[in-house]
């Protein structure tokens, strides 16, 4: 009885597959103002085919500037997967200019004694400095120290003033 379930889902999906429009042969409608109606790709109207922009340097620049910290769960210096893109960004923007150095600071927030945090805002900025050369940067560019909790980012002793200050500040220098 399963397998008679599984055979029609599969024929069902396959069918369904078989009919999926072609992207390309779409109707668009100009909204130039020349109301002609359009079949067919780029290619068959004479349209402009826009090429993508790369930004090199300028862009990942402007982008590792805007994202220069990786946040922290509670009591942990596991890198959450939200953050992989950002630090891909600025292994890409180190390996490109072989002069840059990165500081890695780590930082908790004030619960915990003054060593434990410490050690905590290293493992934390080890973590970054390990997954930065796994991408390819040289260790010899990256420094990995720690803060502790002795540089909030946010004063407080709310849960969210905790969440920012457990994290990492990518620095050039």
């Amino acid at each position: 009885m399963n397998r008679l379930i599984l055979a029609a889902a599969v024929a069902v999906f396959l069918t369904a597959c078989g009919s999926a429009v072609k992207l390309d042969t779409v109707p668009v409608e100009d909204k130039s103002g020349s109301g002609v109606t359009q079949t067919g790709g780029p290619a068959a109207t004479g349209e402009r085919v826009v090429a993508p922009v790369d930004l090199g340097n300028k862009g990942l620049d402007a982008m590792a500037a805007a994202n220069r910290v990786v946040y922290f769960d509670y009591d942990s210096y596991a890198i959450r997967p939200e953050f992989q893109a950002r630090i891909e960004t600025h292994a890409k923007l180190v390996k490109a200019d072989k002069a840059k150095k990165v500081a890695l600071e780590g930082h908790t927030d004030e619960r915990g004694g003054r060593e434990y945090n410490l050690a905590l805002g290293q493992k934390r900025a080890e973590a970054v400095k390990r997954a930065l050369a796994l991408l390819g940067v040289s260790e010899s560019q990256l420094e990995a120290v720690s803060f502790g909790k002795e540089k909030p980012a946010v004063v407080g002793m709310t849960e969210a003033a905790f969440e920012k200050n457990r994290r990492v500040e990518i620095s050039y220098r």
